[in-house]
């Protein structure tokens, strides 16, 4: 069954598999074969897919993957997956049996979590954890050798939970200006040696400060936006030591397609009206979908050219002005390349006043994603079915 045959509707999402390959090969190449790579892959790995991009994650020479909450952790196990998966987000301390269970390792971030917990492990459980530090982000973390320590202290008393990592986040690590991130380098250094026993896993480099800083390495690296081809910022694009290749790319088709004369209105509002004789095409995606209403205004590309989006957004479907009558089913890029045109999520981001995260992260369930590898479309994810 071809792709497009496994969904019903003309908007799709492509995902190029052989790009995170190419993403992971070369961040690996970068930092040597002594550090290991921990593919994130929360949030839907952002956007693109949590069972696709993990297994070409894991195949490319990942050793582990990241989540932000227990559930997506043990989604990945109901799909087969075994390879170590930590959670970097809170988790319940009810929940700790359930983590040990399904071998998942919990981020950890005040003793009273532990007491806690491990009134809730059976005997002959182990959970694995990671100590998470505060170095400066101001989210979840320990701050203080004195809290590190009585942590390491309380676990040290109990049989059923082991240190298995300890790590922090960088606040600024996509930033030219780099006095905040040295600032929280030498505060975790310092809390990693007041520990009795350093844990086999030590993190703290994201996907910028694994392309620009060989100090913040330590023993693993969490690499997540560089893995699906895309800069941590603008700011340091131009300074990145690897070439990285886009992974998604978004499509609709139009549906129809009609000639408007002057005076006449598009969507609601009525805030579009033709100012003469207009082609206006009609696309079937909208704001649940991810294109929300913001993106009134900007510009998508049919047969390589850019045409922009002229009236409101509705849920599903938005219109566009094209110079000239085109047949229906006619291909259209809201993100990536068509001939020698292209646009990139970057620029998405920009007209939205955003981040390239939010734009892939925000790209909704609904939309198929297509996946493809070694030229070919070899898998459908569509959740609708």
């Amino acid at each position: 069954m071809k792709a497009n045959e496994q969904f019903h509707r003309d908007t799709w999402v492509d995902v190029n598999l052989d790009a995170i390959r190419h993403n992971i090969q070369q961040v690996s190449q970068l930092i040597g074969p002594e550090v290991a790579v921990m593919a994130v892959v929360k949030a839907n790995a952002y956007g693109h897919g949590y069972v696709q991009v993990a297994n070409t994650a894991l195949s490319s020479g990942a050793t582990h993957l990241a989540v932000a909450f227990i559930d997506e952790a043990l989604f990945l196990r109901k799909q087969g997956i075994l390879a170590p998966v930590v959670v970097l987000g809170a988790s319940r301390p009810a929940d700790a049996e359930l983590a040990a269970e399904h071998n998942i390792q919990l981020t950890i971030y005040s003793k009273e979590w532990v007491l806690e917990a491990k009134d809730y492990l059976t005997r002959g459980s182990n959970l694995r954890v990671h100590l998470k530090c505060d170095t400066g982000m101001g989210r979840l973390g320990i701050k203080t050798a004195q809290e590190l320590k009585e942590i390491e202290r309380v676990i040290a008393g109990t049989a059923v939970i082991s240190i298995e990592g300890i790590y922090t986040h960088f606040a600024t690590a996509d930033e030219l200006d780099k006095s905040y991130t040295d600032h929280q380098m030498e505060t975790f250094s310092s809390l990693v040696a007041e520990l009795n026993e350093k844990p086999p896993l030590v993190h703290a480099s994201n996907s910028a400060a694994s392309l620009q800083r060989k100090d913040s390495l330590f023993t693993i690296i969490r690499f997540g936006i560089s893995m699906y081809g895309l800069s941590p910022s603008d700011e340091i694009a131009h300074r990145l030591p690897v070439e990285l290749i886009p992974a998604l790319s978004l499509h609709t088709t139009i549906v129809q397609i009609k000639k408007l004369q002057r005076g006449e209105k598009i969507s609601y509002g009525a805030t579009y009206e033709a100012s003469g004789e207009e082609w206006i095409g009609t696309l079937p995606i909208g704001y649940a979908d991810g294109w929300i209403r913001k993106m009134q205004g900007f510009e998508v590309l049919v047969d390589g050219l850019r045409v922009p989006i002229v009236g409101r957004i509705c849920m599903d479907q938005c219109m566009i002005k094209l110079p000239a009558a085109y047949p229906q089913g006619t291909k259209v890029t809201l993100i990536g390349r068509q001939g020698d045109s292209e646009i990139k999520i970057d620029e998405v981001a920009a007209y939205l006043d955003t981040i390239h995260y939010e734009v892939t992260c925000a790209i909704s369930a609904r939309v198929p994603r297509v996946y493809w590898k070694d030229g070919r479309s070899i898998s459908v994810l569509n959740t609708l079915i």
